[in-house]
């Protein structure tokens, strides 16, 4: 792997996909909680507060990130289903990576919140029909995000950082 930052590559999308499309990333959604577990699980602290990469976000704080950004992709999609293209506000994830709550709290309460968040998302996500797929959100720096696109983000984006931790504990012989 060359690419520390990128483990997976960078996000693509290539456009609408299938039912099948959408299910296998439902699925990868539904996923992520266990493989993020997995991936932390049995580390020391020292080994949580490890960069991923140069310059990077330590384990813990990854791990920490998830939660952060995928209820923020979950209140997203809420408002796209129940409003008409609504404008979102970003966050600054660099930021929540730096706030109190992230040194202070343990993984466990992330994946904790995680494994619950992801309950609620597959749910809804389930229920969509062909009309909830084509519905979109403003973006204030993307600009209109369709709701499809965004799956498929997040379900790599779940992906891109268990990557982080699991090529990180194979570099360094974590087993």
């Amino acid at each position: 792997m060359s690419d520390l930052a990128y483990p997976l590559g960078k996000f693509t999308w290539s456009g609408p996909g299938s039912a099948d499309d959408r299910a296998r990333r439902i699925a990868e959604i539904a996923a992520a909680p266990a493989a993020l577990r997995d991936a932390v699980a049995g580390l020391s602290d020292a080994q949580l507060d490890t960069p991923y990469r140069p310059g990077g976000w330590t384990v813990r704080q990854a791990a920490h990130h998830v939660p952060d950004s995928h209820l923020n992709a979950y209140v997203r999609f809420k408002l796209a289903v129940t409003e008409e293209r609504p404008t979102i506000k970003p966050y600054d994830e660099k930021a929540w990576a730096e706030l109190a709550d992230v040194k202070a709290v343990p993984v466990a309460t992330s994946l904790a919140l995680l494994e619950a968040l992801h309950a609620r998302w597959v749910a809804l996500l389930i229920s969509f029909g062909e009309a909830d797929w084509a519905r979109t959100f403003q973006h204030p720096e993307l600009g209109i995000v369709p709701l499809e696109k965004n799956l498929a983000l997040y379900a790599w984006h779940g992906r891109h950082h268990v990557a982080h931790v699991t090529s990180l504990r194979e570099r360094m012989g974590w087993g």
